[in-house]
């Protein structure tokens, strides 16, 4: 097995790509890679393992003797990369993305299948709960890209200095919240001083979704008198657009 990870570390294949060629996680990797030998292995993983690396059986003298050159570097690639996009592709229908689009996909959801997997925690479903109510709120709340933007130069993703969205509010909202993390990490906070900028918080939130539901209740008063009027008893495909203008006839009614 020396010879074995010899080999993927010249080739420079990290762990995170090889378990997504072979369909498990991180750490049975790591584990695969401390047996003894490769004929330990479930037969499935070490076949694919050798059609990537391109050589028919898994003796040491077979792996000794590859030569490492150019061409066999774009070959594994060209296998590891095309493997995964196939197994993903099996579950997800990549029209119209980009080969960028599809690899940054696949990355996402074997990152949170992994986290899954390996992390049974409740934390962990809790977390990917939050973060996918905070994408299905990217439209309507422009900081958080801003927001992601810092985490990622803040944790060594990305420049400091690169600026893909408006380049000042992001570098307001980033030195904003650089100021809040430095006093938040150095103890210049602590709950008995927040508690009213906490109660602030909590009451803008109630105000929010009172102001939604309000909203809600108006428009389906709005929706029935429209109804209503045209007599129709519900809303279906064939009617839909008569019904939204009748809705905004009659919300310009009450202006």
């Amino acid at each position: 097995m020396k010879e074995l990870n010899e080999l993927l570390s010249e080739i420079g294949i990290s762990k995170v790509k090889l378990a997504k060629y072979l369909g498990v996680s991180r750490q049975m990797i790591y584990n695969y890679l401390e047996l003894d030998s490769l004929s330990k292995w479930p037969q499935e993983k070490r076949l694919l393992l050798l059609k990537l690396l391109d050589i028919e059986d898994s003796s040491e003298t077979a792996i000794k003797n590859i030569k490492v050159t150019s061409e066999y570097l774009e070959n594994v690639e060209a296998r590891l990369n095309q493997n995964v996009r196939d197994m993903n592709s099996q579950s997800f229908n990549y029209k119209n993305l980009t080969r960028e689009e599809q690899d940054l996909l696949n990355d996402l959801i074997f990152l949170i299948k992994e986290k899954f997997t390996e992390e049974k925690t409740k934390e962990t479903y809790w977390i990917f709960l939050y973060l996918y109510h905070v994408l299905q709120s990217l439209d309507n709340v422009q900081e958080i890209k801003y927001i992601f933007a810092y985490l990622s130069k803040k944790t060594g993703f990305t420049n400091a200095k690169e600026f893909k969205f408006n380049e000042t509010k992001q570098f307001i909202l980033e030195s904003i919240i650089f100021t809040a993390f430095n006093l938040y990490n150095n103890g210049g906070a602590s709950k008995s001083k927040l508690v009213e900028s906490h109660n602030r918080f909590e009451q803008e939130i109630e105000n929010d979704k009172e102001e939604k539901l309000g909203r809600t209740q108006q428009l389906n008063t709005f929706k029935s008198q429209a109804l209503k009027e045209l007599g129709y008893s519900e809303v279906t495909k064939e009617n839909v657009a008569e019904v939204l203008n009748k809705m905004a006839e009659i919300e310009s009614r009450k202006v």
